[in-house]
């Protein structure tokens, strides 16, 4: 049975181009990740819960064996992204609530996630619907980041934030505390909603930037939890936490590229038998 529509997300969403550049790269990277860890191949349909602009839809559509992906976003600027910058008759793209997905049971080969669950306010009803949509035997999977030891890029805006004002100090305990961004948290999640042979693991990917500015204009953008931050700061507390963030940066040298490690925590599990609880 479909739960009752509980829409809400801790992400703001306005524009799907500021998202790209915001995150949108890296959860390009990260998707062909969680797909070889959770074993995704194959003529297959695909469920993308919390689709954003497309990035998984993007990496299967290079498999020519892939029959369909049906990518599900809260925002409609996320899925009038993807539905432009996607033009692959395989992939399609939905604004719908990951707690109440608007499909018939089991009607998917396999249900991943990137990037989502640690925004939704109701992760636990998300992959109980991801476990409904799915196939028995078929393979619910998810990644989110290691916001709390893993995301050195956001990390050092956070702790320099933590250090010059009070606000900086909440912002940092809420990004460093999001539901299934913990160690477990994910694999405890699985077992929860009755998925067997759940593995939780790690990955990491880097996160690269051709220079300060590359790094730190998405972040004073409208996208996610830290431009809302910086958003609600006095000018001037917010110029003083850019000029401190770019020393950081540029570490005593000069602008320019910078790499940083990117870790995120990946679940997969399968869907039981019918008839198994």
């Amino acid at each position: 049975m479909r739960r009752a529509s509980t829409r809400a997300s801790r992400f703001p969403a306005q524009s799907g181009g500021a998202y790209e550049r915001q995150m949108g790269r890296w959860s390009r990277r990260l998707a062909p990740l969680l797909l070889d860890f959770a074993q995704i191949s194959g003529a297959v349909r695909v469920v993308d819960v919390g689709c954003g602009t497309g990035s998984v839809g993007a990496c299967l559509a290079r498999r020519p064996e892939l029959l369909h992906v049906s990518g599900v976003d809260l925002s409609f600027a996320y899925v009038d992204h993807a539905r432009r910058s996607q033009a692959d008759a395989r992939l399609s793209f939905v604004v719908a609530d990951a707690a109440a997905l608007p499909f018939p049971d089991a009607c998917f080969d396999h249900a991943v996630s990137v990037l989502a669950l640690q925004f939704m306010a109701h992760p636990d009803l998300a992959v109980a619907e991801m476990r409904r949509v799915t196939r028995p035997g078929g393979t619910v999977a998810a990644a989110t980041w290691d916001a709390r030891g893993g995301l050195v890029a956001n990390r050092i805006v956070l702790d320099t934030a933590a250090v010059l004002e009070p606000g900086g100090n909440i912002a940092r305990a809420r990004a460093c505390t999001k539901p299934m961004s913990r160690p477990g948290q994910l694999a405890e999640a699985w077992a929860r909603a009755g998925l067997t042979g759940v593995v939780q693991a790690s990955t990491t990917m880097r996160m690269e930037f051709v220079s300060f500015d590359d790094y730190w204009s998405p972040m004073e953008g409208t996208e996610g939890p830290i431009a809302r931050y910086l958003g609600g700061l006095d000018r001037a507390v917010r110029c003083r936490l850019r000029t401190a963030v770019e020393r950081a940066y540029l570490d005593g040298e000069v602008d320019g590229p910078r790499s940083y490690a990117a870790t995120a925590w990946i679940v997969k599990g399968a869907t039981p038998d019918r008839g198994a609880s």
